[in-house]
């Protein structure tokens, strides 16, 4: 048995304490987040220090929040107050995914339990929108950027919005082609603008026709993707049962700061226009 001030524990004593499994313990060796204090040569067998209990129990309760193991190591690897900032965040985007799928799995539910109509859970609107010069950035672009690319390009078009007076109205998005894992739209990110302002000859405006459009208003769990395509599937079946005309691309109208929303605040209407 090692001698050392701080006494050593057997690689099965120390799981037992630590209430981990040998074979976990072998893999927080390997993935070096929980090293032995020694190695015995040549069996290999494996002793730990008393003081790392605490950090064996830490990473037990980390992973029983399905924390993956390289953000468990990014939460052992900061000091306490980043720590704490690390789990934080990590459970906020954790209650935003189930959030999402809670409101997927709710309309799964519904429709495959016969409900009488798929959007039974929407509230459906028509509203008429006028005319709106708008500052626009077209692009293809897939849906594991798609969210980075909106960001980036909702950002260049405020601040150039801020330089000709300002926005007059919510930004949206546009979209004239499915944004999947097979297809890159493209899509187009909307931002209005007065149509008074002095526009520079390369400022990249257009005219948004007026027009009358078919709307549903979104709560921020709802717009996560793969959910948000139930609001579109939806609404586009509503619009046909209820004797209308999809008359333009989709679009996506963000009316709220999208970030700093909960999970059942309402952000975003999903629109056709329609005739």
């Amino acid at each position: 048995m090692p001698s050392d001030d701080e006494p050593l524990l057997s690689i099965s004593v120390f799981g037992r304490r630590s209430r981990l499994s040998l074979k976990a313990l072998r893999l927080y060796d390997r993935m070096g987040l929980l090293p032995p204090a020694r190695v015995d040569q040549p069996s290999g067998y494996r002793w730990y220090r008393e003081s790392q209990l605490e950090t064996a129990r830490l990473i037990a309760m980390l992973r029983r929040l399905d924390m993956p193991l390289a953000r468990v190591g990014e939460v052992l690897s900061a000091p306490g107050p980043r720590a704490a900032e690390l789990i934080a965040a990590y459970w906020d985007a954790t209650e935003r995914r189930v959030a999402s799928q809670r409101e997927l799995a709710a309309y799964l539910r519904y429709t495959l339990a016969g409900g009488q109509e798929p959007f039974g859970r929407y509230e459906f609107r028509v509203r008429d929108v006028g005319e709106q010069w708008v500052l626009a950035e077209r692009r293809h672009v897939r849906v594991a950027t798609l969210s980075v690319w909106i960001e980036a390009t909702m950002g260049r078009l405020l601040a150039m919005a801020g330089d000709l007076g300002g926005v007059v109205g919510p930004a949206f998005v546009v979209y004239y082609g499915e944004v999947n894992e097979d297809s890159d739209g493209p899509g187009e990110c909307c931002v209005p603008i007065d149509p008074a302002a002095a526009l520079p000859a390369d400022a990249p405006a257009r005219v948004e026709p007026a027009h009358r459009e078919a709307y549903v208003r979104l709560i921020r769990a709802q717009v996560e993707y793969p959910q948000i395509l139930s609001a579109y599937d939806a609404l586009a079946q509503w619009i046909t049962r209820h004797g209308h005309t999809a008359a333009g691309a989709p679009r996506e109208i963000y009316f709220a700061d999208f970030r700093a929303a909960q999970p059942n605040d309402e952000v975003c209407d999903v629109a056709f226009p329609i005739r």
